[in-house]
């Protein structure tokens, strides 16, 4: 057995704890012991593959192992991991991490609530450490179910609806990607589901490629923010729960991204070759679209939910222009917006906590109240805008010097518009920060608030703490993922 399959290991173990527990803290013991492990395992893992690749190991996909599951349709529950998979493995278990603590003062049913939140994290991580395209695919609807409950149930606002509306959207892209998969399967003559197999064959005619790569590129690019599919995103995050919040646009989202680049292109190499000016146009208006409309937003999570469209449809946008660094940039950016997002939403969640209100209309004057949450948001709302030394700064520059590479006009231009987003990012990051923050407090029962409590520090520190970290160290973490990228690419190109 692999070691990466303790990535849905230690979460099966983490649920049978805390269907046991008895008491609060008892669940509480649980999710902090298993989301420790977790961590560890992830930063142990990064390491281990940077090691490997400073010994000059030529690998691409390391902890490679499979077992046959289904024989009939040659599904077999296949792993490995690249430096794409390690990168997401790490954002993961920093976003489960300090999710946990968010959620340390959530009531009620919170036994039942850190089931499902658990839940949906097995099914982030198998999707990663998988390389069997149907064990991918089941690992996705693991995570993409417990959606409904968390934001049903523990959600605030239009939250029945935004659940319904999440889970139907999500769902119809979960029904294009099980026709491509099949599509994929039955059009290349493999014996098998493992995607670097059957990238390996390079058999499928372009006829039946351009057919069935919309049906994954969409498929994936629903859950990827793509538009006009984009806008179960703004409800889902902004009536879900804080550390749901965190966990869906920090991590969740990038399962879109991963696929399309994983799966789409990179089995269909040569529909994503023809058929790419398409959705890069449909990427384009994301990203722009989506900094036009967080600027007239009032709501907070409204504001960083229609960023997450933009930031995440940077992405898209960068994988589709295909060069080796814009690849590079796209996943860096993956690592970047779930660490910022993931910030974001934590702070945001621990203002509503104390004001009840996200209106930014009615907040004022917070910095004198709760400093450390303003400075928090203050951080929080720098990188995101890329500011140098934080991450958002690396993730983004690589994408449009990549994007520029491409030395048609077509190419240009889409990159020129996407980089306009830069100074829209700014006009509301800048706007919010100076509503909310500073001024003299208008609401007396404001003076009766209080700052974060212990916990609510561990998560704020840990989240600032890596944004920095990356932004100011990322070379580790471009070699990874260039690594990885490469033979992807070359394989489309």
């Amino acid at each position: 057995m692999s070691i990466l399959t303790l990535f849905v290991v230690i979460p099966a173990l983490m649920l049978l704890g805390l269907w046991l527990a008895k008491s609060l803290n008892q669940v509480r013991g649980v999710m902090v012991a298993g989301a420790s492990c977790l961590l560890a395992l992830s930063v142990w893992l990064t390491i281990y593959f940077i090691q490997r690749r400073a010994a000059g190991n030529t690998d691409v996909m390391l902890l490679v192992a499979s077992t046959p599951w289904f024989k009939p349709l040659n599904i077999a529950y296949s792993v490995g991991v690249d430096g794409i998979s390690v990168v997401m493995l790490l954002l993961s278990s920093i976003i489960v991490f300090t999710g946990t603590f968010a959620s340390w003062q959530l009531k009620p049913l919170t036994k039942e609530y850190f089931l499902w939140f658990t839940l949906l994290s097995t099914g982030v991580y198998g999707f990663f450490i998988c390389t069997d395209m149907f064990t991918m695919f089941m690992f996705y609807e693991v995570a993409l179910i417990p959606m409904y409950l968390l934001i049903g149930v523990w959600g605030s606002g239009k939250k029945e609806y935004a659940a319904m509306k999440l889970t139907l959207m999500l769902m119809g892209g979960s029904a294009l990607l099980i026709l491509g998969i099949l599509g994929i399967y039955y059009f290349s003559g493999a014996t098998t589901m493992n995607v670097n197999e059957i990238a390996a064959m390079h058999n499928i005619p372009v006829e039946i490629q351009k057919i069935f790569f919309p049906f994954i590129f969409i498929g994936f690019g629903v859950l990827g923010a793509l538009f006009p599919f984009h806008t179960w995103s703004p409800d889902g995050h902004a009536s879900a729960p804080t550390a749901v919040s965190m966990l869906h646009a920090g991590v969740l989202m990038k399962l879109g991204g991963y696929g399309c680049f994983r799966v789409a292109m990179y089995l269909l190499p040569d529909a994503a070759y023809e058929l790419a000016w398409i959705f890069l146009i449909l990427t384009t208006i994301s990203v722009v679209y989506g900094a036009f409309s967080a600027c007239v937003q009032t709501d907070l999570k409204y504001i960083n939910a229609y960023s997450s469209v933009s930031h995440c449809g940077l992405v898209l946008f960068a994988l589709l222009m295909m060069t080796k660094t814009s690849c590079t940039g796209a996943i860096l950016q993956m690592l970047s917006h779930g660490l910022m997002t993931a910030l974001f939403f934590a702070l945001i969640g621990m203002i509503y906590g104390r004001t009840h209100t996200r209106d930014i209309r009615y907040l004022d004057g917070l910095m004198k109240i709760m400093p450390f949450l303003a400075v928090g948001y203050v951080i929080a709302g720098l990188a995101n805008l890329g500011l140098p030394g934080f991450s958002g700064f690396i993730a983004e520059m690589t994408i449009f010097v990549g994007s520029f590479e491409n030395a048609d006009t077509f190419h240009r231009v889409a990159t020129i518009i996407a980089c306009t987003s830069i100074v829209i990012t700014a006009v509301y990051i800048l706007r919010v920060v100076g509503k909310i923050l500073y001024g003299e407090v208008k609401n007396p029962h404001y003076l009766e608030l209080t700052d974060a409590t212990w916990d609510e520090r561990v998560a704020v520190i840990c989240l600032i703490a890596c944004v920095a970290g990356l932004g100011l160290f990322p070379l580790w973490a471009s070699n990874v993922i260039s690594d990885a990228v490469g033979p992807i690419l070359a394989n489309i190109i």
